[in-house]
């Protein structure tokens, strides 16, 4: 039952669970145990990215991207990189290639990912 997954994981995200806070955003983005909210589901993935949940940092880039926000959603990605997402180098690399970004910004994210999976 979805309704009772998100009554739990609210519960969790409350007493400090991340990846219930991520579970949440999830929840309210798609429609799935609650009414559908994407402003709620950014404010959840914002919370969790801020205490280094890497996949609420991606889907905030991916939101910025998609509201034409380009600094934004690169700042986002660079950060999830640089903690070893391979979704946000690629991000990173389309942006480049459809000249959204730098080559400096690419580098730095080609970097920072490879920093990251080698610890």
């Amino acid at each position: 039952d979805m309704r009772r997954a998100v009554e739990l994981w609210t519960e969790a995200a409350d007493l400090g669970s991340i990846q219930a806070l991520y579970n949440v955003g999830v929840a309210y983005n798609l429609g799935e145990g609650l009414q559908e909210d994407k402003a709620k589901a950014a404010q959840c993935w914002a919370k969790a990215a801020m205490q280094g949940d890497v996949e609420s940092r991606y889907n905030l880039g991916v939101i910025a991207g998609n509201k034409r926000d380009y600094d934004r959603a690169v700042r986002h990605y660079l950060i999830a990189a640089k903690m070893g997402d391979e979704g946000s180098v690629e991000s990173i690399k389309e942006f480049f290639m459809a000249g959204r970004t730098t080559r400096e910004q690419y580098a730095e994210a080609l970097k920072g990912y490879q920093d990251a999976v080698e610890e």
